[in-house]
């Protein structure tokens, strides 16, 4: 079990062949370097690849199981973090620039629990600037390429993440969601990505964006490495209530929000979740329209509050180097000295009102469905152009149907359910009520178990690396 194979195993399945002995956390370790020194040099996924460092801790992980030591339920497995989350001794960009790179002594809570589960952090990966938009265009990094299109977004903010998953270059990665980052780039790269209930993954050391909209999540080829990656980040080593996997789901109650949610989507994301909704009744789900009143309120409320908690965060880099940030950035960073604080008052009212008004929607279903994004991942060149105003802003139609759910602090689920002309991934998005991942995860890990959709892979990544580079401390 070694290259391609070995590459898209799966988090859970590399766990347990290194526990079994089958084969040792350096070999995986070196496996997943060769593919990152192949393969990202045209998708420029990592910022810091930590080759040296993670060597050497598949090395004693390695030896400790020789010893008998039990091994964690991430054994072995390597892991991606994108650069918003501090790992001890490497360098946190937040994807800016380098003036304000921080060097953290230790590691982020979630890091460390990753990392007692037996992870092998094998670097931080590219974002768009602080988190603050969701093409992944970076001035100060360079460009994420969505594997299954070179020419093409990855979506963001966490879209370094979602593309490295997908091409292969860890077996999964940890990603932040301020306004759907984890789940958008889960769409157009083809993964599943989890914005889990807002508090349940600690966020310390972590860099904020928005401190009342944040999450980390993960972001995995399967809805069971995302599910047992979750539980690591959230609860340590504790076991789960019930493990999450691929259960009829008959008797379990889906409502589809049609209005706003289903609204003005282009048809490669509409023909896909149609029939994703198909599967779903055909596994014993019943399938209901609801209305969700005032949900296109969402964009614009958790827009005003961002806009103030984001400046807030940067008014003193602001203020000493306005050079230093993006125009894109500065400009939205820009619009929180504009916000009267009666508006924001008035948006804080709004909130809780429509956190009150999704919650009950759950008095008559156990989970909504909606497609992740109205449409498949448009050119970087498109990105480029929105972000110097001369085409619309991409930020309001990828976040459309996932910010609502950062307001609301809900769990909502990104799986792959299609492709789109020209091969391009698309996802349905799960949402359940706060504390809900568990039925969330159970109705994604059916759908998937009864498609294919997880199961494929950009074609230009399939392929083995060139040439291994064992031990090569690449960007290190």
């Amino acid at each position: 079990m070694m290259g391609v194979e070995l590459a898209f195993a799966g988090a859970a399945e590399i766990a347990r062949r290194v526990a079994a002995g089958e084969v040792t956390a350096r070999a995986v370790t070196e496996t997943f370097l060769a593919r990152i020194t192949s393969f990202d040099r045209r998708i420029n996924s990592f910022i810091t690849v930590l080759a040296d460092r993670a060597l050497e801790d598949a090395g004693k992980l390695d030896a400790a199981r020789r010893g008998g030591a039990p091994a964690g339920p991430l054994a072995g497995v390597p892991i991606a973090i994108k650069d918003l989350v501090d790992v001890a001794g490497a360098p946190t960009t937040g994807g800016g620039h380098p003036r304000f790179t921080r060097h953290p002594r230790a590691d982020a809570p979630l890091v460390a629990r990753i990392r007692a589960a037996g992870g092998i952090v094998i670097g931080k990966t590219n974002l768009h600037e602080f988190a603050y938009g969701v093409t992944n265009v970076n001035r100060h990094h360079g460009a994420t390429h969505n594997p299954w299109d070179l020419e093409r977004i990855p979506g963001g903010s966490s879209g370094g993440s979602a593309a490295a998953v997908a091409a292969g270059m860890c077996a999964a990665a940890v990603g932040t969601d301020t306004g759907g980052s984890v789940r958008i780039p889960a769409a157009l790269c083809g993964v599943v990505g989890l914005k889990p209930t807002f508090g349940a993954v600690p966020l310390e050391g972590v860099f904020p964006l928005g401190w009342s909209l944040d999450h980390a999540g993960p972001i995995a080829r399967s809805v069971a490495d995302a599910a047992l990656l979750h539980r690591v980040m959230a609860d340590g080593l504790r076991p789960p209530p019930r493990a999450a996997g691929a259960q009829p789901l008959a008797g379990t109650r889906i409502g589809v929000p049609r209005s706003f949610f289903w609204e003005d989507l282009a048809g490669e994301a509409r023909g896909p979740a149609e029939a994703a909704l198909e599967v779903l009744r055909g596994l014993g789900a019943s399938v209901c329209e609801i209305e969700i009143p005032w949900a296109a309120h969402c964009g614009a409320t958790s827009a005003l509050i961002l806009a103030v908690e984001a400046v807030s965060v940067h008014t003193q880099g602001l203020r000493a180097h306005p050079e230093a940030f993006g125009d894109e950035v500065r400009s939205r960073l820009d619009r929180g000295f504009f916000v009267p604080g009666t508006a924001l008052l008035r948006a804080q009212r709004a909130r809780a009102f429509l956190t009150r008004t999704f919650e009950a929607a759950f008095g008559s279903v156990d989970v909504l469905v909606t497609p992740t994004t109205l449409a498949a991942a448009a050119t970087i060149v498109d990105a480029e152009r929105a972000a110097a105003g001369a085409a619309p802003s991409l930020s309001l139609s990828l976040t459309r149907l996932t910010n609502p759910f950062n307001l609301t602090g809900q769990p909502a689920l990104s799986v792959p359910c299609g492709l789109a002309v020209g091969r391009l991934p698309v996802g349905l998005q799960i949402i359940g009520r706060r504390g809900g991942e568990e039925r969330v995860l159970e109705v994604g890990a059916a759908y998937e178990a009864a498609t294919e959709w997880h199961r494929l892979h950009p074609p230009a990544t399939a392929a083995a690396p060139a040439s291994p580079v064992a031990g090569e401390s690449a960007r290190e």
